[in-house]
């Protein structure tokens, strides 16, 4: 699986970009159907704080997977979103063995 990390209109983070690579690798081994995964970190004007956005976009045989997630950190949001990634990975799966 192939991942693409970009940060918007932010510094990039070389620690950020080796904790998502390490998670989405993990899913990858799972999930050996995964072709790419394009990531997007972007920082939002929020009054709660929460302005921190991860957005994951998975291409897999069928529609294309989409999870997005904020948080105060942005690992925190990563961890959500891929989690989020990970309940619709199973469900894809459960259609893929069905058929």
């Amino acid at each position: 699986m192939t991942i693409d990390i970009q940060y918007v209109q932010m510094p990039t983070s070389e620690s950020m970009s080796n904790f998502v690579t390490e998670k989405l690798k993990k899913i990858a081994s799972k999930y050996d159907w995964l072709i790419r995964a394009e990531v997007f970190f972007k920082l939002e004007n929020d009054r709660s704080g929460k302005g921190k956005v991860c957005e994951i976009q998975l291409s897999a045989p069928g529609p294309r997977l989409f999870a997005k997630a904020t948080d105060v950190k942005f690992d925190k949001a990563a961890i959500k979103t891929i989690h989020e990634l990970e309940k619709q990975l199973s469900k894809r799966k459960e259609a893929f063995s069905h058929h």
